[in-house]
C-alpha cells in the first residue's frame, strides 16, 4: 500500500487530519508515526492513533472533555485466541457527503493487523446530529489461508473516572441499559463497584428478551452512548460494567465467520454519541435517525390520550356483572376507557368467550360491550397473541404454528403456562389478523390491549414446517407481526387504539411504528413510572402517548403525581361494588374516591400527556431533587420528586427575558414571581411538588 511521495510529504507537514469543514473532493493520506487522525464537530472529538485505537471527548465551549483514553474500540475475535486488536494505520480518506440524513462528512481509515486482517473503518457525521458518529467496520482477509472468527466488538471504551470530591455520596456513573431481564430491573441504574450487566438483546430467559439497541454511561459532566442502527432486531449484546472507578460499554456480537482468502465481513452499522446531561439526548438522537430512515411511531389520535379504567382490579374472577356495576363510577370520575382484561376468554389461544361467565356466549359478550358504550365509555379488549396453552383447541389443531428450538422443543411463555407461536409463519399472522378483525370489526371494540412479556422478543425458530431460510427470521419478523395487527386495526377505524404492554420488558423500538399507546408496563415503583416515561418520550417522541399504567402499582398505590407530573396518561384498576366484596387493595373507598377524582380532574385540565416533554433539562441520575419539565399551552409544568426536600429549586428551561408566576397547581398555592435570569425558589415538600409556571 505504498503511496506516492507527495502524499507522504503532505502528512509530514500535518499533525492531524481534522474534519471540521466539508471537502469538495476526497483527500487521501498515508498515516505517519506519532500522528493522530481527528474526527470532530462542535460537540464530538474522536482521535485515532497509529494503531487505530481511539479516544473520545465531549466538546464544551470549544474545549474537549476527554471521556475515554485510547482504547482498541473495534476488534475481531479469532479462533485460537489471537484476536485482531491492533491495526497499523495505513491510509485515510475524507470527503463531503449528502444523503437521507442531510449534509455531512465522511472519513475512512484503513489498517492492517499482525494476523493479516485489514480493517476499514468508515465514520460519518451530519450537521443534523451534532455529537453523533455513524460507524461502519469491515474486515478483509489478505492472507493466503482462511481465517475463522467467533465474534466482534465495536465502540468498546472505558470511561475515565470523574474524580469525585472526597465524601461525595453520588455514584461515579449512571447507566441506561436496553436489555430485558425476568427480574424486571430498573432500566437506569447507578454504576457501583462490581456492577456488570450483559444486556443481550436476544432471550435472557424463556420469555424475556429484546430491547432498544443502545446503552449509555454518563457522569456529571457528560456521557457516551453506543448502539447499532440495523433495521431489524439483532442478537447482539451491549455490556455495561464498572471498572476500577471507571466504567465500560461496548457493542458485541458472537458470530462464527470464516474469511476465505480475500473474503470480507461487515459488522453492524454502529452509533456513537456524546452528550451533556443524562441519556435522554442520545436516545432522542437515535429516534430521529430512525425517523430519517422511515421508522417512526404513528401520529396519535385524541383517543390515545384519554384516561383509562381497567377491569383487571377484579383479576380473572371478573364477571360481566362486576364490570357493569363499576361503569357508572368510572364515568363519574372522568374516565373515558373501559378495558375488559384477562379472563374473558376460554383459554390462552382460544379467543372465544368463556361460557362459564357468558352463558349466552357471544351474545352476552356483545351485550357487555353495548353497556360500556351506553355508559359513555369506549370499550377496549385485552389480548395476548403469539401464545397457546396446552389443551387449547388452537394448539391441538395447529401445532404447525409453534416456535421450536433447535432440539424441536416448544418455547414456554411462563406467565400463562403456554407455548410461543412463530411470528414469521404466515398462517400465524393470518390467524392473528382474522382475530383482530373480529374483535374490532364484528364485536365493536375501539381498542386492543396487547399484553405479555413474551411479546418483546422471540427465540430463533427451527420448526421445519416453516421453511425458514435462517432460524433468526422469527426474531427479525416480530415487528412485521405487529405491523399486520396495526394495519388491520387502522383499516377498520383510524381512531382505534393499539396498546402494547410487554410486561416489565425494555420495549423493542422496532415495534413502535405499529402501536399508538404504551404504558409503563407493570412498574414496580413510582421511580420506574418516571424513568420509563422519560425513556419512552425519548424513543417515541416528546408528545408520545405514554400511560403510567394502573396507578395502584405505584408506591403507596395512589401516586398520581408520578404519572401526571411527567406527562403520562392516567390509568386505574379500582374496584367498586361493595357486594360482592372485591379485592380490598383496589377498593375505591370514599377517601380514595375524592383523591382519584381530584387527580383525574387535574389530568384532564392540564393535558400534559399531549404537551412537549423536555427531557434534556434535568439529569434524572445526578440532579437532586429529581426534576422533569413539560411545555403545554404556552406554560411550563415542572415536577420534582424526593422523599423530602427543603432548599432551593432552579426552574431550568424558561425563555430569557421577563418574570414568571409560579403556582403549585395541586395544592392551589401561589408561590410568587421569579425572573428568568435567576429562576430559583426555596421550598419544602414531601414526595412531590408539581408547579405551573406562566409569563407574568
Amino acid at each position: 500500500m505504498k503511496q506516492p511521495s507527495s502524499r507522504r510529504a503532505f502528512l509530514k507537514m500535518t499533525t492531524s487530519l481534522a474534519l471540521t469543514a466539508p471537502m469538495a473532493t476526497p483527500m487521501r493520506a498515508l498515516a505517519a508515526p506519532g500522528r493522530v487522525v481527528v474526527f470532530a464537530d462542535d460537540r464530538l472529538r474522536i482521535e485515532f492513533d497509529n494503531q487505530m485505537r481511539s479516544r473520545i471527548a465531549l466538546v464544551t465551549e470549544g474545549k474537549p472533555l476527554w471521556l475515554t483514553g485510547f482504547d482498541a474500540g473495534e476488534t475481531l475475535s479469532l479462533v485460537g485466541g489471537h484476536d485482531a486488536v491492533l491495526f497499523e494505520l495505513r491510509e485515510t480518506t475524507s470527503q463531503a457527503i449528502n444523503d437521507r440524513h442531510g449534509p455531512g462528512r465522511q472519513v475512512r481509515l484503513t489498517g492492517l493487523s499482525g494476523q493479516g486482517i485489514e480493517k476499514t473503518l468508515t465514520l460519518r457525521q451530519y450537521a443534523r446530529y451534532p455529537g453523533v458518529a455513524f460507524m461502519q467496520v469491515s474486515y478483509r482477509n489478505i492472507t493466503a489461508k482462511a481465517v475463522a472468527a467467533t465474534g466482534w466488538r465495536n465502540g468498546a471504551h472505558r470511561l475515565l473516572p470523574p474524580g469525585l470530591p472526597p465524601g461525595d455520596p453520588a455514584p461515579a456513573f449512571w447507566s441506561y441499559s436496553g436489555g430485558t431481564y425476568a427480574d424486571r430491573r430498573d432500566w437506569l441504574q447507578p454504576v457501583k463497584a462490581g456492577f456488570a450487566q450483559d444486556n443481550y438483546l436476544g432471550m435472557s430467559s424463556s420469555d424475556y428478551g429484546g430491547g432498544p439497541p443502545i446503552a449509555d454511561l454518563w457522569r456529571r459532566e457528560g456521557g457516551l452512548a453506543v448502539g447499532h442502527l440495523a433495521p431489524v432486531p439483532e442478537l447482539v449484546s451491549l455490556p455495561v460494567s464498572e471498572d476500577k472507578g471507571g466504567a465500560r460499554l461496548a457493542l458485541t456480537a458472537e458470530r462464527d465467520v470464516v474469511l476465505a482468502p480475500g473474503g470480507t465481513f461487515d459488522t453492524l452499522e454502529t452509533l456513537l454519541a456524546v452528550h451533556a446531561g443524562d441519556y435522554f439526548a442520545a436516545l432522542d438522537a437515535y429516534r430521529r435517525i430512525a425517523a430519517d430512515r422511515g421508522v417512526r411511531p404513528p401520529q396519535p389520535s385524541a383517543a390515545s390520550f384519554e384516561p383509562i379504567w381497567c377491569a383487571w382490579g377484579y383479576e380473572r374472577s371478573c364477571t360481566p356483572e362486576l364490570i357493569e356495576a363499576t361503569l357508572p363510577k368510572a364515568k363519574e370520575l372522568g374516565l373515558d376507557w373501559a378495558v375488559i382484561d384477562d379472563g374473558w376468554q376460554k383459554a390462552i389461544g382460544d379467543w372465544v368467550v368463556d361460557p362459564a361467565k357468558y352463558p349466552g356466549r357471544e351474545a352476552d359478550f356483545l351485550k357487555l360491550v353495548g353497556s360500556i358504550r351506553q355508559g359513555g365509555l369506549k370499550p377496549r379488549l385485552w389480548y395476548a397473541p403469539l401464545a397457546a396453552a396446552p389443551g387449547s383447541d388452537l394448539l391441538h389443531d395447529h401445532t404447525d404454528m409453534l416456535l421450536l428450538s433447535k432440539e424441536g422443543a416448544p418455547q414456554l411463555v411462563t406467565w400463562w403456562n403456554s407455548f410461543y407461536l412463530c411470528p414469521a409463519y404466515e398462517p400465524t399472522r393470518a390467524h392473528t389478523v382474522a382475530l383482530v378483525r373480529k374483535f374490532l370489526g364484528d364485536w365493536g371494540f375501539k381498542g386492543l390491549k396487547i399484553d405479555g412479556q413474551h411479546l418483546n422478543g422471540v427465540a430463533p425458530c427451527y420448526n421445519p414446517a416453516h421453511n425458514h431460510a435462517r432460524p433468526e427470521e422469527s426474531v427479525e419478523a416480530l415487528p412485521g407481526f405487529f405491523r399486520a395487527i396495526y394495519e388491520a386495526a387502522m383499516a377498520i377505524d383510524k381512531d382505534n387504539i393499539v396498546e402494547l404492554c410487554p410486561c416489565g420488558t425494555a420495549y423493542s423500538v422496532y415495534d413502535f411504528p405499529y402501536v399508538n399507546q404504551v404504558p409503563a408496563s407493570d412498574p414496580e415503583s413510582s421511580w420506574q413510572v418516571r424513568l420509563k416515561g422519560k425513556t419512552l418520550k425519548a424513543l417515541m417522541g416528546p408528545s408520545a402517548p405514554f400511560a403510567g399504567d394502573h396507578v395502584e402499582l405505584s408506591d403507596g398505590g395512589d401516586d398520581f403525581a408520578s404519572t401526571v407530573g411527567i406527562g403520562g396518561i392516567v390509568s386505574t384498576k379500582f374496584t367498586w361494588p361493595v357486594d360482592p366484596k372485591p379485592k380490598d387493595s383496589f377498593l375505591l373507598t370514599p377517601e380514595r374516591e375524592a383523591h382519584w377524582k381530584k387527580w383525574i380532574g387535574l389530568y384532564r385540565d392540564k393535558r400534559l400527556a399531549e404537551g412537549l416533554y423536555r427531557g434534556d433539562v434535568y439529569d434524572i441520575g445526578f440532579d437532586k431533587p429529581e426534576g422533569h419539565l413539560v411545555e403545554s399551552g404556552g406554560r411550563y409544568y415542572y415536577a420534582f420528586y424526593a422523599p423530602h426536600w427543603s432548599g432551593p429549586l432552579t426552574l431550568r428551561g424558561l425563555p430569557a427575558g421577563g418574570r414568571f408566576r409560579v403556582r403549585d397547581y395541586v395544592e392551589e398555592r401561589d408561590l410568587g414571581l421569579v425572573p428568568s435570569a435567576h429562576p430559583v425558589l426555596t421550598v419544602s415538600f414531601e414526595k412531590s411538588l408539581l408547579l405551573e409556571v406562566s409569563p407574568a
